[in-house]
């Protein structure tokens, strides 16, 4: 364990963790190549939420952080929230919110989505993103690594859960973001509708365009009228290691 000094605190770095900067506002992040990093995924999150002036926000399952504090670089939130079941996870997510100086926008809570009557109270937000595990059960490899496999599959949680909390958690009108796979967007939209989360928005992200697509990012509003509007695709690749235009923009490069 070493020690890093920024203007204001002193931020220890542990095994195998590294500080990566995030291309706004100069804000940073602090990972652990090890165990789980932040993906693409969340970042296009970040890029298709929309949050309003003075609206409060909660990310559930945050990871590291990430989704929080790329939002309040891009918006004018008035508050933002994470949890995060995963103590060693969350615990780093507060390293960051130090890091960049912003414990006064952002708390990381440490909690089971199971659980949040313990934290917050019904209607407490006007935006909830989630980056949800996007594997049921034990489909695909877990592997050794618990962290990892807790983040990809649905072991301490599953898709009903992260929906229905978040249903509950949102104000009326209020806006639900979510990236997941395609190949359960049949389940996603029924699941969504049982808790009142009308979807209103999507958009498919393609690896390249002549690929087929492997996320789907979904704006939902509680109790709001049905009509969904179908975004032109987001294409990541021009060749193989060049991004297109757009995802140089969300990325902030």
């Amino acid at each position: 364990m070493y020690e890093i000094m920024d203007e204001e605190s002193r931020i220890q770095l542990k095994e195998n963790e590294r500080i990566d900067d995030l291309q706004r506002n100069g804000y940073k992040i602090i990972q652990n190549e090890k165990k789980f990093c932040f993906g693409m995924d969340a970042v296009l999150l970040s890029g298709f939420a929309v949050v309003r002036q003075k609206e409060t926000v909660l990310d559930i399952g945050t990871g590291t952080g990430i989704i929080p504090i790329l939002l309040e670089a891009k918006t004018e939130s008035s508050h933002l929230t994470g949890l995060e079941i995963q103590e060693e996870s969350a615990e780093m997510a507060r390293r960051s919110v130090i890091l960049n100086g912003l414990e006064k926008k952002i708390d990381i809570i440490t909690g089971d989505i199971n659980n949040t009557r313990d934290f917050f109270e019904q209607g407490s937000f006007d935006v909830i993103t989630t980056n949800p595990p996007y594997m049921i059960g034990k489909h695909g490899l877990i592997g050794d690594n618990k962290e990892k496999a807790i983040a990809r599959h649905e072991i301490t949680a599953t898709l009903d859960d992260f929906v229905r909390e978040g249903s509950r958690l949102l104000r009326d009108k209020g806006r639900f973001y979510m990236v997941h796979r395609p190949f359960r967007m049949v389940e996603i939209f029924a699941t969504l509708t049982k808790y009142r989360l009308e979807p209103k928005r999507i958009k498919m992200v393609h690896p390249f365009i002549d690929k087929e697509p492997n996320m789907i990012l979904i704006e939902s509003i509680k109790g709001g009228n049905s009509r969904l509007t179908v975004e032109k695709p987001l294409i990541v690749y021009r060749e193989p290691g060049v991004y297109m235009d757009e995802i140089y923009d969300i990325y902030g490069y």
